[in-house]
């Protein structure tokens, strides 16, 4: 039976060599001496025995052996060899009471090299073993800003408080992300029901996977867990069974696919138009009837000026629509289980959903998986679902003119800028505001303060006791709020607050687009041509944001407004042109592009202030950030 075995085996290994020779790859297992140097060897640090998966064995230490195996471990020397013959022998005794001492390898960027132990290997992976039992001497790469560093470094901290090894993943912050979504703190180690369960839910995934074909996929089944986790939270996996979890693999396949496009997001800056005009007014009914159209919220109009825009717009498209359509309102989905809710505008016949924050994005997600006839759109910026899309307005050019507005009225002071959450988009916001006051005031200086830190008012109250009067500070009003003024460009003083100048959120006419794309097919079009995430981040050329003035701004200063909103709409000025300094020293040159602009970490040179750490924000703040926050914060919560 042992040469039989061994025949097979070598079979496999053969097959292996002939792989990697016809797409031009090394055949044999790589040798770590060829890219590790003797010193970094002696600096080794002993981890000593311990369990370690076996996939993740792919070479040798040295190659005084490595010829006599395939790439895959498997041996290559003749039946009649010495090799051969030890390599059969220590099949049967594997057969009869299994392998029992510890190889000895060197582990480096979470993948072991044999330095004693090779024919063990073998013999293991030819039985398709999961794990083998080493003493391990681990080798510190250098640390640096690589994608490759930080995820190797992520997973030692995961290593060590989870004491898993077995799961890799091709993004960095995504052993974070996990941590979070298991239910645990940063820095909470896991128990060893919890290493025991997450275990086995892990290996009923892989296998669920690979059913699937995802070992044809280049990401790993790590980034498919995550995905699936994201969509039906980690309990849906560890409760089910192998078959239930086979399902759920099956309905969030695309998502799972799109987890190896290196570039998953495929952002849509513009609405294609569809001749005839896609913007006419023309929307029939059909055959069954007016379409449904929910509009979920996290709050209501009246505590919330972001749902009372939103609202705004749900009213504009239906009296746009007449009877061809039906709105209807859902408020307050966060104070019970937003999915509910959602399910309820399912169950009353909505076919489209927008849900219009971000703190409903996990719902929504969900919620799309499992009723794919739906169409669900999500007010949220740079998130990377297949089965939802997303919708943003590019705020930053009506900042970069209430910018310029700032900066001409300023003369020998300040100003100052009051945001809220720093989440993808806003940081554009920010910059651009500085850049349009640097255009028309080299020495003015914008002084930066957030809502979500301390409150509103006291950021204010920060702003003003260094004698700054000019302050952009939010952008919506609460409907029916009086008492609230400052929102877009105010002028502060101690008995009044006048507004000059306010960005508008176009909602209805954001909403209006979408519907007719979406009744015109061209939605469902872009759906299937693309294969990635769609984000919609239209603006003022779009008619989706646009400025408003006051007659307190004076007429030179509303005419250089006026001039650069028609040029921004026509496509003729780019606020992020140019060389561009940051706080930092650093220099970006060329227009920025999309990804560039919505990823924001960093602040122009002429802003005093800096990005918030995650401690510092208000829960709600943490709630939005944990969802949609830009990388320095997440940088920041992991500490």
């Amino acid at each position: 039976m042992p040469r039989l075995y061994y025949k097979e085996a070598q079979r496999r290994a053969q097959k292996e060599f002939r792989a990697c020779t016809s797409r031009g790859e090394y055949p044999y297992p790589p040798v770590l001496d060829d890219f590790v140097s003797r010193d970094q060897l002696n600096r080794g640090v002993n981890l000593g025995t311990v369990q370690i998966p076996l996939e993740f064995v792919v070479g040798t230490c040295t190659d005084i052996r490595t010829n006599a195996f395939a790439r895959n471990f498997m041996p290559l020397l003749e039946e009649d060899s010495e090799f051969a013959t030890k390599w059969q022998a220590l099949c049967q005794a594997h057969v009869e009471e299994g392998i029992r001492d510890p190889i000895k390898v060197y582990e480096y960027m979470n993948r072991y090299y044999v330095q004693e132990g090779n024919k063990r290997v073998s013999v293991l992976k030819f039985f398709g073993g999961d794990v083998v039992t080493a003493s391990v001497i681990q080798i510190l790469p250098e640390r640096n800003e690589t994608p490759e560093s930080q995820l190797y470094y992520e997973l030692l901290e995961f290593r060590r408080l989870s004491q898993i090894s077995y799961v890799e993943f091709s993004k960095p912050g995504s052993y974070l992300r996990l941590q979070e979504l298991m239910g645990k703190a940063p820095d909470e180690p896991w128990t060893e029901n919890e290493r025991r369960d997450f275990s086995a839910a892990y290996y009923s995934f892989r296998q669920a996977y690979e059913a699937h074909g995802g070992n044809r996929l280049s990401s790993t089944v790590g980034d498919a867990m995550l995905a699936v986790i994201q969509v039906y939270g980690y309990p849906a996996l560890y409760s089910k069974t192998p078959s239930e979890i086979f399902q759920l693999v099956s309905k969030a396949w695309e998502e799972i696919v799109l987890q190896q496009e290196k570039d998953p997001i495929d952002i849509k800056l513009t609405p294609e138009v569809k001749k005839p005009g896609l913007l006419s007014k023309v929307f029939s009914t059909g055959e069954k009837g007016a379409m449904r159209v929910a509009f979920i919220h996290d709050k209501t109009p009246t505590e919330s000026g972001w749902t009372n825009s939103h609202e705004q717009g749900r009213l504009h498209v239906q009296r746009v629509f007449g009877d061809a359509i039906q709105t209807t309102p859902y408020f307050n989905a966060l104070e019970s289980d937003p999915l509910a809710v959602i399910q309820q505008a399912i169950a009353d016949g909505n076919t489209i959903i927008f849900t219009t924050s971000p703190r409903l994005l996990p719902a929504s997600l969900r919620a799309a998986v499992e009723q794919p006839k739906v169409t669900i759109l999500n007010c949220s910026l740079n998130k990377s679902h297949r089965y939802i899309r997303t919708y943003y307005a590019r705020m930053y050019e009506a900042k970069f003119i209430i910018g310029a507005i700032a900066g001409s009225l300023a003369g020998v002071d300040n100003v100052g800028y009051l945001c809220d959450y720093p989440i993808y988009g806003q940081i554009a916001g920010i910059n651009a505001f500085a850049l349009g006051v640097q255009m028309v005031n080299p020495r003015t200086k914008v002084y930066l303060e957030w809502s979500t830190v301390g409150g509103a008012e006291a950021a204010i109250r920060r702003l003003t006791d260094r004698n700054i009067r000019l302050i952009s500070s939010r952008d919506l009003t609460r409907k029916g709020d009086r008492s609230w003024t400052s929102f877009g460009l105010s002028l502060i003083s101690e008995k009044d607050r006048v507004i000059l100048a306010a960005p508008v959120w176009q909602w209805g006419v954001y909403y209006e687009a979408m519907l007719r794309r979406i009744q015109d097919k061209s939605f469902q079009t872009e759906y299937e041509e693309s294969g990635k995430a769609l984000n919609y981040y239209w603006g003022m050329p779009s008619g989706v944001v646009a400025l408003h003035c006051t007659d307190k701004v004076p007429p030179s200063t509303q005419k250089l407004a006026e001039l650069l909103q028609n040029s921004i709409q026509a496509d003729l000025y780019y606020p992020f042109r140019g060389k561009l300094y940051a706080q930092n020293g650093k220099v970006l040159e060329g227009d920025l592009t999309p990804e560039q602009i919505i990823c924001m970490d960093w602040l122009a040179e002429n802003i005093v202030g800096s990005i918030p750490e995650y401690d510092e924000l208000s829960e709600t703040g943490k709630a939005t950030v944990d969802l949609v926050g830009v990388e320095i914060i997440s940088k920041d919560k992991r500490g």
